[in-house]
Parts: structure tokens; sequence; C-alpha cells
């Protein structure tokens, strides 16, 4: 049973985090901007590139996530017996992407550069790619007034991968690389369909990777349930989340 005073520091904590996260993007957006106007290159297409990685998008929604998540601790949550559904929704969501985050650079892109536009600034890359991830996996496990979630929920947080890999492969082919000058532009080399593996790569890699969002999502949906179940389910069948989640928001609304 977590208590108050832990809810307190962990909430402190997600902000603290939150912080860190900021100051590592804009470390690394100011480096890749000085590079591209230091070499003469299209500042403003870089700027784009730069939030077009999934890792990035990733960590600032994550950044507003946690700063969310604690301000609404200090402001309405220090008496509250769970967390809003839609901050749980958010929380599961981040969660999710960030775990993918980790586990994919690390097992496939450490060693790989990168094209976004500068060399990676050390403690920076180190922050969105291995710290903040394995805070979130973290936040999954001990974080204070966590709720169920329906199981629908699980949809809810693979949309936006999903959108971002058809933005990606649409714009891919109408970006020129402001470094090699190549006619497109692609934020990872297995979702460039001009390497050696060609477009049957690209559809492995992205099959695989759902597939990878799918269960993560649905483990993190499933711990939340788990969790949440001493307080507001029967342990044993669920039945009664989608009915809670339901009076949840309308409370919620009604508190606006």
């Amino acid at each position: 049973m977590q208590t108050k005073a832990w809810a307190r520091t962990w909430s402190v904590m997600r902000l603290a985090m939150a912080a860190l996260i900021v100051a590592a993007v804009v470390a690394q957006l100011t480096a890749s901007l000085t590079t591209a106007a230091d070499l003469g290159r299209d500042v403003a297409t870089t700027f784009v590139n730069f939030f077009s990685f999934f890792t990035i998008l990733s960590n600032t929604l994550t950044a507003v996530v946690l700063a969310w998540a604690g301000l609404w601790f200090f402001s309405r949550g220090r008496h509250a017996t769970a967390e809003p559904p839609a901050l749980a929704l958010a929380l599961a969501c981040v969660t999710t992407y960030m775990i993918i985050t980790g586990i994919v650079y690390n097992s496939l892109l450490r060693h790989v550069v990168l094209p976004q536009g500068s060399e990676p600034i050390p403690w920076s890359n180190e922050v969105l790619h291995l710290i903040g991830p394995l805070f979130l996996l973290a936040d999954l496990f001990v974080g204070p007034l966590r709720r169920a979630l329906p199981w629908r929920a699980v949809w809810a947080v693979i949309a936006f991968p999903i959108l971002w890999v058809l933005y990606t492969m649409l714009r891919g082919p109408l970006v020129t690389n402001p470094v090699s000058g190549d006619p497109y532009w692609y934020p990872y080399p297995f979702l460039n369909p001009n390497n050696e593996e060609g477009w049957g790569g690209v559809i492995f890699w992205i099959v695989v990777i759902a597939l990878t969002f799918l269960v993560v999502a649905s483990l993190v949906v499933w711990w939340g349930r788990r969790v949440g179940a001493e307080r507001e389910l029967d342990h044993m069948t669920g039945d009664h989340v989608e009915d809670e989640w339901e009076e949840a928001r309308e409370a919620d609304a009604d508190g606006r």
C-alpha cells in the first residue's frame, strides 16, 4: 500500500524528470540547429526533421504528461483515491512509447549514426534513450494513484505510433536530406526503402515494431488493471472496469 508521503515524493520525481527531459531535448535541438546554420543547411527542414524522430516526440509527450501528473497531484490529487481517466490514459501512452524507444534504440540503433543534423550530445542522448525509458518503466510499477484502464485503451495507445508511421512514410520521399542532399529523408534506417533491403525490409520492421507496440501496450494496460484491482474492480474478472471508467470520466468532467 503506497502512502501519501510516497505519492508526494514520486510526484516531485515526475516533475524533476520532466524538467530533465526538456533540458535534454532543448540541448540536442540547439546543437542540431546551430550546426545546420553554421554549415549553411536548411534550418527549417532540420527543425521539422528533429521533431519527426519518434524518440523526440515520445520524450516531448512524456515531459508534458509527467509535468501534468506532478502538478495534478499537488493541485488536486493529494486527497484523491486515483488519477483522472485522461491522465491514466496519457501515462499508459507515454509509458508504452518510452519503453519501445528504449528497446529499439538500445537493441538496434545505439551504434548507428542517425540523420538528426549534428553529433549527439552524450548526456542528452542517454536521458532520451535510457534514463527516461527506465524512469517510465519504474513509474509503471511504483507510480501512485494508478487507475485501471479498460482494455479498449490499448487501441488508443497504439493510435499515435500508427499515425507517426504513416506521416513518416508519406513525408520521406518529399524531403531533401539537408545533410547528404539525398532526395528523401527517413529518421531511421529500417524505415528507409532506399536501403539495400528495400520495401521488403521496411514492411518487415513495421510489422515487428507494430507487434511490439501491441504487446507492450497490452502489458502496460494489464499491469494498471492489476494494480487498480485493489481499489476499483473485481481482481478475478475485471467486470467493473468499463462502468467505473465511464463514471470516473463523468465525475472528472463535472469537476471542471
